[in-house]
């Protein structure tokens, strides 16, 4: 699959491609990235690629027309490649959220164009004619798209074969049908006793069914406690056994 990023700032990305577990799948070319600055694509000496809002107003807004040929390059480029035409991805505060079901449909794609915007935003005319959809991180703004950019580049790499050490690691994630969009439970390592805190017991039983009954019941507490609506959603899909509701009927309302 490959990604192409527009950004004004591609120097952010260049540690985050050559460094943790994920870099796997960007050196082999599972996850090809490719950055694309629209400064390269604006006229005059100085390749002005924002300008005052009409109508007033605090802050720059990025003009369509180096965005445009920029766009255009890359269509280009991936058709001299012989890659499938691709969806522009806007970053914005306005977009759907990013969640696990995104992360793997994006996983499974032949990738997509991603627009990292910058300044109060983009001329609405470029994305009325050309953006495809648009993705938020969450209820907050950043001050530019790259940071969005690098969680979802993030997240479907470490979902392509070969780059978890563990193939089957993602399929304990949060959000994982594998798991039944719960939250993941607790994880504990050496050594057993630290700072007068202990291991729980199960973990250290070797009863391979008491372990993943008491990993079951710590993912159903946690959600319950943190996101309740993902225990709605599971009770939708009819994923809770009698075993999970007994649990869930002891706990008191926060």
């Amino acid at each position: 699959m490959r990604f192409d990023v527009i950004t004004l700032f591609p120097e952010l990305f260049g540690p985050f491609l050559a460094s943790g577990i994920t870099r796997r799948a960007y050196a082999s070319g599972l996850v090809d990235v490719r950055l694309w600055n629209p400064r390269d694509y604006a006229e005059g000496n100085y390749r002005r690629v924002d300008d005052r809002p009409f109508g007033g107003g605090p802050g720059m807004v990025m003009m369509a027309p180096p965005l445009e040929r920029c766009l255009a390059a890359i269509r280009s480029d991936r058709a001299d490649a012989a890659q499938s035409p691709a969806p522009l991805l806007l970053f914005s505060p306005i977009g759907a959220a990013l969640n696990h079901t995104a992360v793997e449909h994006w996983s499974a794609s032949a990738g997509a164009v991603l627009l990292c915007g910058r300044y109060e935003g983009i001329d609405q005319r470029f994305i009325d004619a050309h953006v495809d959809g648009q993705i938020s991180l969450g209820d907050f703004v950043l001050s530019g798209g790259e940071i969005a950019a690098l969680a979802l580049l993030d997240a479907v790499a470490r979902l392509q074969p070969g780059v978890l050490n563990d193939e089957g690691s993602h399929q304990l994630d949060s959000f994982n049908p594998a798991l039944d969009g719960l939250l993941d439970c607790p994880h504990y390592t050496r050594p057993e006793e630290w700072a007068g805190r202990s291991v729980p017991p199960e973990l250290l039983s070797g009863h391979h069914a008491r372990i993943e009954r008491w990993r079951r019941d710590q993912r159903l507490l946690l959600t319950a406690q943190q996101r309740p609506d993902l225990i709605a959603s599971a009770r939708a899909a009819q994923a809770l056994g009698k075993a999970d509701e007994a649990l869930l009927t002891q706990l008191k309302p926060l």
